[in-house]
């Protein structure tokens, strides 16, 4: 049986999409909590509204309908900077920034609390080292960013929205352009930080045998079936993940929790 751990993002009937000149409905009637402490990846094909559903997450997209409520708060009635206290964002663009240390940049994460122009305390310091430290990478802080390979780039962008000490992190595909050792470093990292901080994780992910050994609990997106929530174990034995995955040559073992692939077809 799953601990139910104290939700910090509950979704009420939640419509994701555009309202333009037509109103398309990417996603509707979501009803489903992020828990803390839990490591959770978004799953689905691509353009079934994952990236949609994480913008909409963060309030860089308006809602259609529903209610998101982060630590029983409406997200609407937050303002932008208690939004940049609440929620972390690490995109998939890899930071373009030059002549610029791994500690200056994750020194940024300091600016809710000082502007963006403002100058950091040592106490802020002490944070960003903290960060630094936490995520692995306190050697790397006099390094300049462009030197850093993909890997060593993301734990930085991890480490700064760490120094933004918001209790919710959302990342778009964190392990896109990494090794396959990287990208298991990276969602270790991440379920680690969901334990020791009891932060909120969520994270939207195509490598999906990694997210089913690695996540806490995952949010299957389909066209055809909707939103699927559960534990790796639980999707698989509902049959879920098996018809999400299975095509001529592609087998799902439910047991494993892996992909098994017919070389002869």
């Amino acid at each position: 049986m799953r601990t139910m751990n104290k939700g910090s993002v509950e979704l009420h009937q939640l419509s994701i999409g555009y309202n333009q000149k037509n109103v398309k409905i990417v996603a509707e009637g979501i009803n489903a909590t992020i828990r803390q402490g839990e490591l959770t990846c978004l799953l689905g094909a691509n353009g079934v509204g994952k990236s949609t559903l994480l913008r909409t997450l963060s309030a860089f997209q308006p809602k259609l309908a529903g209610d998101i409520l982060i630590e029983g708060r409406e997200i609407s009635e937050y303002t932008d900077k208690e939004l940049s206290r609440m929620i972390g964002v690490v995109l998939t663009e890899k930071p373009d920034v030059r002549n610029m240390t791994v500690r200056e940049l994750v020194s940024l994460g300091r600016s809710p609390y000082t502007g963006f122009w403002g100058r950091n305390s040592e106490d802020d310091l002490r944070i960003v080292d903290e960060s630094l430290q936490q995520v692995g990478i306190s050697n790397l802080s006099c390094r300049l960013v462009e030197t850093l390979s993909d890997g060593e780039r993301q734990k930085v962008m991890i480490a700064k929205a760490l120094a933004q000490q918001t209790p919710v992190i959302y990342l778009d595909e964190p392990t896109a352009f990494l090794d396959f050792p990287s990208k298991v470093e990276v969602m270790l990292l991440l379920r680690r930080i969901c334990q020791e901080a009891q932060k909120t994780v969520f994270l939207s992910t195509h490598d999906l045998e990694l997210a089913l050994q690695i996540a806490d609990c995952i949010w299957l997106m389909d066209c055809t079936n909707g939103l699927s929530i559960g534990t790796p174990e639980e999707l698989a034995q509902t049959g879920v993940l098996g018809k999400f995955v299975e095509r001529k040559g592609i087998h799902f073992d439910s047991k494993t929790l892996t992909i098994q692939i017919d070389k002869a077809v």
